[in-house]
C-alpha cells in the first residue's frame, strides 16, 4: 500500500471498514475498524499502523507546524454540470 499523507490526489485509502481520506491539509479518518486477535486482525493492524507511521514521518518533516489550523475544510471548487 502507497501512502503519501497530504498529497491531496482524490485518494481515499479502506482498511476493513475504515476510510482514510488524504487531504492537502488534513488526513480524515472514519468509520469503524475492528482488529481481532486473528490473521485478518494482524494484516488490518499493520495496514493502519503503515498509515500512520506515514502520517507522523511526514508531520516531523515539516519546519513550522502552526499550533492548530483553523476549522472547517478547504473546498475544491467544482464546475456546475448544469450550467
Amino acid at each position: 500500500m502507497s501512502f503519501t499523507p497530504f498529497a491531496d490526489h482524490g485518494e481515499s485509502l479502506s482498511v476493513d471498514g475504515l476510510t482514510i481520506e488524504n487531504g492537502e491539509e488534513r488526513v480524515a479518518l472514519y468509520g469503524r475498524l475492528s482488529i481481532g486477535k486473528d490473521q485478518a486482525g494482524l494484516k488490518d493492524a499493520k495496514a493502519l499502523k503503515a498509515i500512520v507511521d506515514a502520517l507522523v514521518a511526514r508531520l516531523e518533516q515539516e519546519t513550522s507546524l502552526p499550533d492548530r489550523l483553523p476549522a472547517g475544510e478547504k473546498a475544491h471548487p467544482v464546475d456546475d454540470p448544469f450550467a
